[in-house]
């Protein structure tokens, strides 16, 4: 493998490995039996490679792969020790623990590794991996583990070619692991790291989204999410603690959903859009379901939040600099008080969480305060949903009379076009038609009807309309 500025140089046993994949090359290419490949994409174009058996415990899990980018984060202590020493026992333990690992929570087993290992107990390997020359696993590094467990001794694995650094590595594992297959997909944290990587790299957003199979504004939302987590762990920080990206693997939904409400509001009011967004984002971060998430809008804290908020959690900051919005460098204006004060409440919510989070490295006494004002937040917020709640049913019903006239409207449109081609085709079923209108007007005047009892001050529409079916009665 060629070295390269930025890559993880080679492990200690690379030359050996080297040797016994050099060998094992030579005797499949000697042999008369049916030889199995692999085809990959290597620099853009499709290329056929050799698999190969090799010792499973010969070979060394890749500490670049995508698949545990955010969970690297885990164990600070060993995720240094994997940048200063990628090869030593330690950090492929640490690589090995956090591919059996949850991704949203690394301290429990993975369901679907599990899965995985009971597949290959049950049906042996069905895919080949592929590593370099070196023995580095550049995908398959999951099925590695499992068949490690299981006391497997032999892994049936591709060879990239000789040429291959760590640029190839990862462009390969990454054209690998977008195919449609039964492989394991990337966490959901992961595929924004891997979208976010690719576009640093000077690739065009939109030949990225084709990659992921996925539209361009997708791809715009992942990055805007993932500037919005980033700014959220900078802003839990409090201490020697804070919030990791992979804390918030399962709001994929949810921050989505932000994204929309925001993009929508910030076309009208951009400081509307702004205190939107912090109310939605502390009420993710206090593990609020999706439906509870959608009733928060920009006036959430000043109709419903704000009165039920203990007065330290009340206070605004001095005003803040001019800042940018995450994922679009647009700057804007310093932030209104009304948001200073939404983001000032969101960071004592992350700031409580992360401490709750790594109750055993503070103090007995900081996890304490730090539990006190997460549950006090938390309950005050679950307070103010109740009264939205209502608001937003009562709105809904108050819209449905509305909505519903509004497609009858539209359905009567396209009633005339279908009426114009059928009557130039002479299939129009006139008697048909004639007893759908009576229907209509029965209808309308039941509605008028209705209009009597319920609008006390008819305006325009509705005068018509009583005018109309009093004229039909005549």
């Amino acid at each position: 493998m060629i070295k390269n500025d930025g890559d993880f140089g080679v492990p200690p046993h690379a030359a050996k490995n080297r040797e016994v994949v050099e060998q094992r090359l030579k005797d499949v290419a000697a042999g008369t039996g049916l030889q199995e490949t692999l085809t990959i994409e290597w620099r853009t174009k499709p290329q056929v490679v050799q698999v190969i058996d090799m010792p499973v415990d010969s070979l060394y899990y890749n500490p670049g792969t995508h698949r545990i980018r955010a969970q690297r984060s885990y164990d600070p202590h060993l995720d240094r020790r994997l940048d200063e020493d990628p090869w030593s026992d330690d950090s492929q333990e640490y690589l090995e623990h956090l591919l059996q690992a949850e991704p949203s929570d690394p301290s429990k087993r993975d369901k679907d590794f599990e899965a995985l290992k009971q597949s290959l107990a049950d049906f042996k390997q069905n895919e080949p991996g592929l590593i370099t020359r070196e023995g580095i696993l550049v995908n398959g590094n999951t099925r590695a583990a499992a068949l490690r467990e299981l006391g497997v001794e032999n892994i049936r694995v591709a060879v990239l070619p000789d040429s291959c650094t760590w640029a190839d590595i990862n462009r390969v594992e990454l054209s690998l692991q977008l195919r449609h297959d039964t492989r394991r997909p990337y966490s959901y944290i992961n595929r924004l790291l891997t979208i976010d990587e690719q576009v640093e790299s000077g690739r065009p957003l939109k030949e990225v989204a084709r990659d992921f199979r996925i539209r361009e504004s997708t791809a715009e939302q992942d990055l805007w999410v993932l500037s919005c987590l980033r700014d959220l762990s900078d802003r839990s920080s409090t201490g020697d603690v804070q919030l990791r990206l992979l804390d918030f693997e399962d709001a994929q939904e949810r921050l989505r959903e932000v994204h929309r409400a925001y993009a929508k509001e910030s076309k009208a009011d951009v400081q509307k859009a702004e205190l939107l967004k912090e109310n939605r984002l502390a009420a993710i971060v206090m593990n609020f379901s999706k439906t509870d998430v959608r009733l928060i809008e920009a006036d959430f804290r000043g109709r419903y939040l704000e009165h039920r908020l203990p007065d330290e959690l009340k206070t605004a900051p001095d005003a803040a600099p001019a800042r940018v919005i995450p994922g679009i460098n647009r700057a804007v204006k310093a932030d209104v008080p009304q948001v200073a004060a939404a983001r000032a409440f969101t960071d004592s919510v992350l700031r409580a969480k992360a401490v709750v989070r790594a109750k055993e490295k503070v103090p007995s006494a900081q996890l304490d305060a730090a539990t006190s004002v997460f549950e006090v937040a938390h309950k005050a917020v679950e307070d103010a949903l109740e009264p939205a709640g209502k608001d937003a049913r009562v709105r809904k019903r108050k819209q449905a009379a509305p909505d519903r006239l509004n497609d009858a409207c539209q359905d009567i449109e396209q009633c005339i076009t279908d009426m114009v081609l059928a009557s130039a085709s002479r299939s129009l079923d006139e008697e048909a038609l004639d007893e759908a209108v009576l229907k209509l007007k029965a209808t309308l005047k039941k509605l008028a009807q209705a209009t009597a009892q319920t609008i006390e001050v008819p305006g325009e529409g509705v005068e018509w309309l009583r005018d109309a079916v009093r004229q039909g009665q005549a």
